[in-house]
């Protein structure tokens, strides 16, 4: 009879434990995206802020200017990378544009897309970008060359912030990585 007895709680406990196991795969999967959305809404770890026009017309430039770099990299793509300017000194406040350049070196399509980040960290969070090729992928096809802008500016707040106020030069560094696309193996 103690084997009759058990068997429900048995049941009942693998249950919880499947339940368990699969919430934990469920969260796993969500962590990556809710991570990304986290640091797109606080500028965590570097991340930039993504502005509307809307928004990005009502910030007052300020009489006071920052440098910015920016920096390109390539993993796994047969491109070249780079901006078109390696630095910008620009007006807080007020928005500036820049252009990256890439070419596909292959004999194929390639489609990438890019990463980003802001250095030092504590900035991420006041470098506002209206418009940007790394909010889409990019396929070139090949020898094709692209002009790529960035509309941004660099939010008066951050002259606000004991963090951010003697900051004086800010990297923009973008990473492109290539794209799988449906029907080819990786």
């Amino acid at each position: 009879m103690t084997a009759l007895t058990s068997t429900p709680n048995n049941l009942r406990t693998a249950l919880m434990a499947g339940s368990i196991a699969l919430a934990m795969v469920g969260m796993g999967f969500a962590s990556v995206p809710l991570y990304r959305i986290f640091c797109q809404v606080t500028g965590f770890g570097g991340t930039t802020m993504r502005i509307s026009e809307a928004e990005a017309a009502t910030v007052q430039a300020v009489n006071k200017t920052i440098v910015v770099r920016f920096d390109a990299n390539m993993r796994g793509l047969p491109w070249e990378f780079k901006p078109e300017r390696p630095t910008e000194t620009v007006t807080i406040g007020a928005r500036d544009m820049t252009i990256f350049l890439a070419k596909n070196l292959s004999d194929h399509p390639v489609t990438g897309t890019a990463t980003f980040n802001v250095s030092p960290a504590q900035a991420g969070q006041y470098f506002s970008k209206v418009q940007c090729f790394c909010f889409t992928e990019q396929t070139l096809k090949p020898g094709q060359q692209l002009r790529m802008p960035v509309v941004y500016y660099v939010d008066p707040k951050i002259l606000d912030d004991p963090d951010t106020k003697d900051v004086e030069e800010i990297t923009l560094s973008y990473t492109f990585y290539p794209v799988d696309e449906p029907g080819k193996g990786s």
